[in-house]
């Protein structure tokens, strides 16, 4: 099936090592690395790592981008062999930074807001995707600067009805306003953005569970997955909810292991897999993220390792 990702605030991701941060001196770093980033952008990245870009169906990157920082973020995307679909902004494309401590194992990332993005611009993005007439569409990552805080509702309400299936991950207004739209096929907050979506705290998975399993219910969205960090995840969907705990692994980064969660879950999807078992998948991917540092995303090998270790549902 045709699965496209649409990445309306790209970034190049660029990370590091320190021995130690602080304020004032130069800080010396080391083993400098950049990948092409953003939401959607790392879905597809994921996507083609387990194999879709070339033996179970194309995958289509579209993203906005601009600049001379744009450029390179078209030249690093074509290393990685994903097919792209560019669409010119006049602003620069924006660049963040992870940085990772040696001496006390933590990591510091910097994510700027990203470039301010014309009407005729956005516009041209809403109008590729809403041609759309099978396969799916991950809308993924924040919007920048410019943007309307419901543009992914109107890109649901456009496809509402089609032979499309709309995955949505991102977080605050914009989320809302998808959600409100309804129709979605898989959203995948974190409990902080579930929390702050719903207006309460939550404090156990089963109040989390409960609360998404409302959502379903509602049609605004047939899957809802709830990332809980080291206390696992929570899957409500018709079926039911399902609580799965975090399996204890190294963590090296935690970027882009939200946007790796989606992506394993779809792969799970498009090879045939219900709902626990896309579950089990993007738990997988997720978990393989944040053993890899810096930009690094999963790797297959972790993934499928990962993926043991979870057993079944």
């Amino acid at each position: 099936m045709r699965v496209a990702t649409l990445t309306m605030n790209p970034a190049i991701d660029g990370a590091c090592e320190a021995e130690a941060v602080f304020p004032t001196h130069k800080i010396r770093t080391h083993d400098e690395r950049y990948d092409p980033g953003g939401g959607g952008i790392n879905v597809a990245r994921v996507l083609a790592r387990m194999g879709h870009a070339s033996s179970l169906g194309a995958v289509e990157v579209i993203y906005l981008a601009g600049g001379a920082t744009g450029a390179l973020l078209d030249e690093l995307l074509d290393q990685h062999g994903l097919d792209r679909h560019r669409i010119a902004i006049r602003d620069h494309t924006r660049q963040s930074l992870a940085v990772y401590e040696r001496s006390s194992g933590k990591e510091f990332r910097f994510v700027p807001d990203g470039p301010l993005v014309a009407e005729g611009e956005w516009q041209a993005a809403f109008d590729h995707v809403a041609g759309f007439d099978h396969g799916w569409l991950v809308a993924s990552g924040s919007l920048p600067r410019g943007v309307p805080v419901d543009f992914y509702a109107r890109v649901a309400a456009a496809l509402a009805g089609r032979d499309v299936r709309v995955v949505v991950d991102t977080s605050g207004p914009a989320l809302a306003a998808a959600l409100e739209q309804g129709g979605l096929y898989l959203v995948k907050p974190s409990q902080g953005e579930f929390e702050t979506l719903i207006g309460r705290k939550l404090t156990d998975a089963q109040a989390v569970g409960e609360a998404a399993m409302e959502m379903v219910r509602s049609g605004k969205a047939a899957h809802v997955a709830v990332s809980m960090g080291h206390e696992g995840a929570v899957l409500a969907h018709a079926g039911g909810v399902i609580v799965r705990p975090a399996l204890d692994v190294p963590v090296k980064s935690a970027t882009g292991a939200g946007d790796s969660f989606v992506g394993g879950m779809v792969h799970g999807f498009l090879r045939g897999e219900d709902a626990a078992g896309a579950f089990r998948w993007g738990m997988a991917a997720g978990t393989a993220a944040v053993m890899s540092p810096g930009t690094d995303l999963c790797h297959p090998e972790a993934v499928r390792q990962m993926w043991e270790a979870l057993g079944h549902e």
